[in-house]
């Protein structure tokens, strides 16, 4: 009778032995998944940090060796000098105006292809979803020239119309295979509830899916602004007269004619970068939850 309680004792400081062994177990593993996420923290914002620091400095800290990552002074005034030795305010606006509008048509026509494939039944419809998405494969820079020809026929060469068109004609396969994802996690008894009530196909989709969809219209808005905003490729190719020049393609001009001036612009070409990319690093930290559950939310169902 007298052992049954040491043996009990025994087993109790076993379990709390296991017990604090499971414990010292997560938080190392806790600890060695924050020391990753920093180390990859570190990597990841390194070159960032490097270049918003660069663009506080002066044209002699940029080129001392070994280079520092602090400039001496922090010389606040070069964003201010873009807005006065480069027409920055107009390659802003000029971007912004292409970027709003091909965001405009792309995210309406493909959620419209995409309400088109994920509701209704038509002959073909797999069909030509496949070939749809077979495009994806297909470089862009080999329908360049086609495209190139085809807008050169129709006048529009040195203007917005070869950049921001196109999107309103399907918005792209990417973004109609995102749509259709998303819009087939939702339950067709809504469709058919607002069918009855007498409901077009046009007030379903504005009415029902576009109010329930928020977080994949917000996911393609961010994909959307990002390829039109840092796009440098088709501007260089449709674009000719300096009043029309995008962000991208502006501060190329000015680096090489600044370059061919013998003028030192590194300053004020990273503190430029730093303006171009401010607005999409806010667009991603405030809509960042929407980004994270649309993508999730588009692979649910095939």
């Amino acid at each position: 009778m007298r052992s049954q309680p040491v043996a009990v004792q025994q087993a109790a400081n076993g379990l709390t032995r296991t017990r604090r062994s499971r414990t010292w177990r997560r938080h190392l593993l806790q600890s060695g998944t924050y020391l990753l996420i920093l180390v990859l923290a570190v990597l990841f914002g390194g070159p960032f940090m490097w270049a918003l620091f660069t663009s506080l400095k002066t044209t002699r800290e940029i080129f001392i060796f070994p280079p520092t990552l602090f400039p001496k002074v922090f010389q606040w005034h070069n964003y201010i000098e873009i807005w006065r030795q480069i027409p920055f305010a107009l390659f802003y606006r000029n971007s912004i105006v292409v970027t709003v509008a091909t965001l405009i048509g792309q995210m309406l026509s493909a959620s419209l292809v995409a309400y088109g494939f994920s509701r209704f039944r038509f002959p073909g419809r797999d069909a030509l979803f496949v070939v749809m998405l077979s495009t994806l494969m297909l470089p862009s820079q080999v329908t360049i020239i086609p495209q190139f020809i085809l807008f050169r026929f129709l006048g529009w060469l040195d203007s917005y119309n070869p950049l921001i068109v196109p999107a309103y004609f399907g918005g792209g396969a990417f973004a109609i295979f995102l749509f259709r994802q998303f819009f087939l996690t939702l339950p067709k008894e809504f469709d058919e509830a607002a069918t009855i009530d007498g409901a077009s196909s046009l007030s379903i989709f504005f009415r029902i899916l576009v109010p329930m969809s928020k977080p994949v219209f917000i996911t393609m808005a961010i994909f959307s602004f990002l390829g039109s905003w840092n796009d440098f490729f088709y501007p260089l190719i449709y674009l000719n007269t300096l009043e029309k020049f995008t962000l991208q393609l502006g501060l190329q001009y000015y680096r090489r004619s600044a370059e061919a001036g013998g003028g030192a612009t590194e300053h004020l070409l990273m503190a430029s970068a730093m303006m171009m990319t401010l607005p999409s690093l806010l667009l991603f930290i405030f809509l960042q939850q929407y980004f994270v559950r649309g993508v999730v939310m588009s692979g649910i169902k095939g």
